[in-house]
């Protein structure tokens, strides 16, 4: 069987409700309960280190207070604190998104920057842009949660979990949401982490050894051949791979 059937397979195989439990826990699993493009966008900001604690954590969190005063905010998340994420920083992200919230939704900015060139990354150096203009908060803990729009593209990261954001958001089967229609999942970018960067590598899909947005961009490339249309449809699968030490 060669690669693409390989893949193909277990994305078929992969796309069920039943691959998000607590039991294979994914922070997709809390952003799945709520449906809604803000609480989905704090589920992926915090999604890295340990799969079980991101998701302890996000259910730790009251959503509901993303309606409430800049006082409860700080009151009520005071407590709350999540590995490099002291309370302020969390409180922060809180306060900035609800104050987004009363400008546009999330997809409208991100749309304007992508809709020139229907370029997913200008669209993403938008968003960021238009986040720390809302609420003009800085810390190292609220920096490595919300990105910055990097000075040379040969120095950034892989910017992984707003990939994966725009994944759930863009996309639609048994796994991701599919909440926005203004951008085309063809010009989804892979969410590359350390679990699919090596099983890429692994597969022979990537080359490169560098662990940032080129080896992204150069694996898109590669899962493009595969499927022109969507090709970050094999992301999850890739993850869950890497994840369950099957490659």
């Amino acid at each position: 069987m060669n690669i693409k059937s390989q893949l193909d397979k277990e994305v078929e195989n992969r796309n069920s409700k039943t691959e998000l439990s607590y039991d294979k826990p994914d922070p997709l699993l809390i952003a799945s309960k709520y449906q809604d493009e803000t609480i989905a966008l704090i589920c992926a900001l915090f999604a890295y280190g340990n799969a079980k604690l991101i998701v302890k954590f996000l259910d730790s969190l009251d959503f509901s207070l993303l309606e409430k005063s800049d006082e409860v905010i700080e009151k009520e998340l005071s407590e709350h604190y999540y590995r490099f994420q002291k309370s302020e920083d969390v409180i922060a992200l809180f306060i900035a998104l609800k104050r987004l919230k009363k400008i546009d939704s999330i997809e409208n900015i991100f749309y304007e920057g992508y809709k020139k060139e229907q370029n997913i990354l200008d669209g993403l150096w938008n968003f960021i842009t238009t986040l720390k203009e809302v609420y003009p908060y800085e810390s190292r803990g609220y920096s490595f949660l919300i990105g910055s729009v990097p000075k040379k593209m040969n120095s950034a990261g892989t910017y992984k979990r707003y990939l994966m954001y725009l994944r759930w958001m863009v996309r639609e089967d048994e796994l991701d949401m599919g909440l926005w229609s203004k951008i085309d999942k063809k010009d989804l970018l892979m969410p590359l982490d350390t679990h699919t960067f090596k099983v890429s590598q692994k597969l022979g899909l990537l080359k490169r050894k560098t662990y940032d947005m080129r080896a992204t961009l150069e694996l898109t490339e590669i899962l493009k051949s595969f499927d022109a249309t969507d090709p970050i449809k094999y992301d999850f699968a890739l993850y869950r791979l890497g994840q369950e030490n099957i490659v």
